[in-house]
């Protein structure tokens, strides 16, 4: 998509700023924290959510309709308070912000081309919020969303107040974004389009590298390439010596580990571990700290919340006020999501969308299910894996992945394939998938659903009361609590339970 934009945006708060799609996870965070620092900023969007009414609420005007005229409204000050910057004669004209996903057909971006305003991608915004003043910017191919979340977390939980732009909703915040008065700014860096090269944070974070988004990076070494310009803007580089991909081609300040403490920064040792979270032993520089309990089970989450640690060491947090902070630490959304009871079933939302983030997730249920113990409303007793392909291109490279993550499920419900408006790849379906699954374990029950009112009845159909339902996937798969309502009664999950 061709995008006109500057190599630094200077952001000035007598010049609007208009975002295109407000509503998406990446734009409304920071349209939000903008507002709350004083800019005037509008946007639009197709649908009303509670997103847009948290956004109306900061004082961002909202147009529930993307035509030219929209661009013209803001342009002109039609329709705002006389006294705001757009409606004064003479006034700067907006700038406009667009996501990745905006295409070039959108009336707004066609009218704002039109009348030669300034169109910006959402990743200059957000780097000259990041580049503006201290911040740590998360990178890496799996768990950016959460180790952010868990930085922001414990920041604000030892009153550093962080400013955080992130990629799901932070339950502490009960947001994506949020405006903080405190030095750090905290940011999820997504190497998806590559973008995060504009980033220059005060530290910078990675978790680990593997090959994903095939629809823009040819191969490993292009992603390898994109987050080594990432690391080398950042002024100091925190990594995970755990992925062999990073220890190979990456030369951090400071390593973490949950493997080793040895030759490493920062390490935390598991010493017991179980459905409800792990308990570990937190080192740094092979020095014994203390012990904290961690209540996210899983050792992907256990690596996730020790590169959080880290980075608040840093920036010199007390270890023991981590201590006390991390056991109250909670998952973004979407991540193990408990939505509720349906039918004595406990139904899980994940967004997990890759094969490595799938044997993840499924590891942590099954953890669930065999130790017996688990945050979750009712104890589990089988592990029903409901999987949604998203994008031809993911599915297509990695199908012998998913087959076998999800060949270790008691159960795979395979939802359609959400394409993400990629154009179909012959031989790439749900079905090829499924046929994958029955290949590598042919006594397994593997159902294919042609819609999600399908697939809430294959639910209804081949589980049972105890059974844990995993909807995995970034698509709209986290739609299938909703369908199971027109099922029968479902009773939604504690405000408690992460």
């Amino acid at each position: 998509m061709h995008c006109e934009v500057l190599k630094v945006l200077m952001l000035d708060r007598h010049q609007p700023l208009h975002f295109i799609g407000v509503g998406g996870i990446g734009m409304s965070a920071l349209a939000g924290i903008l507002a709350e620092r004083g800019f005037r900023v509008s946007g639009s969007d197709r649908r009303d959510t509670p997103v847009l009414q948290r956004l109306r609420s900061k004082g961002v005007q909202v147009f529930l309709e993307q035509v030219a005229a929209t661009i013209a409204t803001v342009c002109d000050g039609s329709g705002t308070d006389a006294a705001s910057p757009s409606s004064v004669p003479g006034a700067p004209l907006p700038v406009v912000v667009i996501s990745s996903a905006v295409p070039d057909t959108n009336p707004e971006l066609v009218e704002a081309r039109r009348r030669g305003l300034q169109v910006v991608h959402r990743s200059d915004v957000l780097a000259a919020l990041i580049n503006a003043q201290p911040s740590i910017a998360v990178a890496g191919s799996h768990g950016k969303t959460t180790t952010s979340t868990l930085i922001a977390t414990l920041l604000a939980a030892v009153d550093h107040d962080p400013t955080a732009v992130i990629g799901g909703i932070v339950p502490a915040f009960g947001s994506n974004g949020r405006h903080g008065e405190g030095r750090l700014l905290v940011a999820e860096a997504d190497e998806s389009d590559g973008s995060l090269v504009k980033f220059a944070p005060h530290l910078g974070v990675l978790t680990n590298v593997e090959l994903d988004h095939t629809d823009h990076y040819p191969n490993l070494e292009a992603l390898i390439d994109t987050l080594q310009r990432f690391a080398s803007a950042s002024t100091r580089l925190l990594a995970n010596w755990d992925d062999p991909v990073l220890r190979e081609h990456f030369q951090p300040h400071c390593w973490w580990s949950i493997e080793t403490s040895t030759g490493v920064d920062f390490a935390a040792l598991a010493q017991e571990e179980h459905g409800e979270g792990t308990v570990a032993d937190f080192y740094e520089n092979g020095e014994l700290m203390g012990r904290f309990a961690l209540p996210l089970p899983g050792r992907h989450n256990l690596s996730n919340a020790t590169a959080a640690m880290a980075a608040c060491r840093l920036e010199g947090v007390p270890f023991t006020a981590l201590q006390e902070a991390v056991a109250a630490l909670r998952p973004p959304g979407r991540r193990f999501d408990c939505r509720g009871l349906w039918q004595g079933r406990i139904v899980v939302d994940d967004y997990a969308h890759h094969p490595s983030e799938v044997a993840a997730t499924l590891r942590t249920a099954r953890l669930m299910v065999q130790s017996g113990r688990s945050p979750l409303p009712v104890p589990p007793q089988r592990l029903v894996a409901v999987f949604q392909p998203h994008r031809y291109s993911r599915t297509a490279q990695f199908l012998k992945g998913f087959a076998e993550a999800l060949s270790e499920a008691d159960m795979a419900l395979v939802a359609p394939l959400y394409s993400a408006g990629e154009a179909p790849i012959e031989g790439i379906s749900s079905r090829a998938l499924a046929e994958a699954v029955r290949a590598l374990r042919p006594e397994l029950t593997v159902e294919v659903a042609d819609d999600l009112d399908a697939l809430a009845r294959l639910v209804q159909l081949h589980t049972e009361e105890g059974d844990l339902v995993l909807a995995m996937g970034a698509g709209d798969v986290n739609g299938l609590w909703e369908r199971l309502a027109g099922l029968g009664h479902r009773d939604p999950a504690p405000a408690l339970v992460a």
